[in-house]
C-alpha cells in the first residue's frame, strides 16, 4: 500500500490480527511523518475490550515492505502522538 493509498483509505477499515488470532478493525486517523520516520494514527472501529473508543493506536510504517509495525517503546509513542498533537495545532492555526 502506497502513502498516497493509506491516506486515501482514510475512511475505509485496515483489519489487523492480534497475538490471539483475533480481527481488530481500525480507521485511518492519519500518517505522519517524525524524525525521518511514517507512523499510522488508527483508531478503533469497532468496540472491543482492548482499546477503549477514543484511543489513538500509533504503528511504524514500513514503507518498502508495506507493513505495519508496533512500537514497544512508550516513550517514543508519547513522543509521536505529542508530535502529532502539535502539528495539527499549527494547522488550525494557520486556518
Amino acid at each position: 500500500m502506497k502513502d498516497e493509498e493509506l491516506i486515501e483509505q482514510e475512511d475505509e477499515l485496515i483489519e489487523l490480527v492480534d497475538d490471539a488470532g483475533n480481527i481488530i478493525k481500525f480507521r485511518l486517523l492519519d500518517v505522519t511523518e517524525y524524525k525521518g520516520q511514517k507512523y499510522t494514527l488508527l483508531l478503533a472501529a469497532e468496540p472491543n475490550d482492548e482499546i477503549a473508543e477514543d484511543e489513538v493506536v500509533i504503528f511504524r510504517y514500513n514503507e518498502p515492505e508495506q507493513t505495519l509495525e508496533p512500537i514497544e517503546d512508550d516513550a517514543l509513542l508519547q513522543e509521536v502522538f505529542d508530535f502529532y498533537q502539535n502539528e495539527n495545532e499549527d494547522e488550525e492555526d494557520e486556518n
